[in-house]
């Protein structure tokens, strides 16, 4: 069965002053959420999540990458991207992280901002308006630090007890006046091999 939703929500931040210094181009922060009822909810230890997975990820993946596009102007606007879920006080982590890590879900995502790098993500369990973190990373390179970025926003009536918050985050823009440069220049200034950065 797909995934009872109990609402939607659109957060979208634009950032035009940063450090008393008004930004070239400013950053633009869009995260959609969905409030899902806890398909395992009142099921107790339940050994194969894979059914529900297969029924409800998809259908989640589809739409919030929907409402992100719609909010972005296109895939081709996001230049970071993430996701996230809060599982509610009742049920387990591995329910959010059931939802969030496979490809039945992010693949949507993935695919329509053309997306070379992997999503980034945070999973953790708490009450109604728990901060909700999504952590963010440039689409194509997973060193590139200015799009090292963090959507911090709450839900003040969920997930309740028996619900999972469910969420994927944009950026359009990185930081402004990012001024820490890329982790090549560290792995250069360390002497490592920049395409085999764990050599020594």
């Amino acid at each position: 069965m797909p995934a009872e939703i109990r609402k939607t929500l659109l957060y979208v931040e634009d950032t035009l002053i940063e450090g008393g210094k008004v930004a070239e181009t400013p950053l633009k922060l869009i995260a959609a959420m969905a409030v899902i009822r806890n398909p395992w909810a009142d099921e107790g230890f339940v050994e194969d999540l894979g059914p529900a997975i297969r029924d409800c990820a998809p259908g989640l993946g589809e739409l919030l990458t929907r409402m992100i596009l719609d909010a972005a102007g296109g895939g081709d606007r996001v230049e970071a991207y993430g996701k996230s879920a809060i599982v509610g006080l009742n049920g387990e982590i591995e329910h959010g992280s059931a939802l969030i890590h496979t490809l039945h879900f992010g693949n949507h995502y993935r695919k329509a901002v053309g997306a070379k790098s992997y999503l980034s993500f945070c999973n953790t369990r708490g009450p109604a308006n728990a901060p909700l973190l999504i952590p963010l990373m440039d689409k194509h390179d997973g060193g590139r630090r200015s799009h090292y970025l963090t959507i911090q926003t709450s839900v003040a009536d969920a997930p309740a007890a028996d619900e999972i918050l469910i969420a994927l985050g944009a950026s359009i823009g990185g930081r402004p006046h990012h001024r820490i440069g890329d982790r090549y220049q560290d792995i250069k200034e360390l002497g490592h091999d920049v395409d085999n950065p764990a050599a020594v």
